[in-house]
């Protein structure tokens, strides 16, 4: 009598526990990117920019979120780095929200790819 074929074997879905994990893993990931970016766009704006502490983190902030400079700059150096931080920040705004949607995207279609029941075909 021959063996019919195996069935492969569909892992089930993660536990809440591990999917709450992979969140706070990830959310943490993002929040040091933001720190990071921000950290460099104020350093930038002070001492490049000259501006004061509180001005320099505005404009970083005001960039990091895509909403635009608010300070105008004068020295070369100062807007070549606002620019190349502007491009930046672009980069940097789709890599935060693609690390904080990642398990929950990872989870949605990983449920899409899970059998009804045990013995369906």
């Amino acid at each position: 009598m021959a063996k019919s074929p195996a069935k492969p074997v569909k892992p089930a879905l993660a536990s809440r526990a591990v999917f709450y994990r992979r969140l706070r893993r990830n959310g943490q990931v993002a929040a040091g990117l933001i720190a990071l970016s921000l950290a460099v766009g104020v350093g930038g704006y002070h001492w490049l920019g000259g501006l004061a502490w509180i001005d320099a983190f505005q404009n970083a902030a005001m960039i990091l979120s895509g909403m635009g400079p608010v300070d105008p700059l004068t020295s070369s150096g100062a807007k070549f780095f606002a620019g190349c931080y502007a491009l930046y920040s672009g980069l940097a705004l789709i890599a935060t929200a693609t690390l904080a949607m990642a398990p929950i995207l990872h989870r949605l279609f990983h449920s899409f790819h899970l059998e009804d029941s045990p013995d369906a075909s």
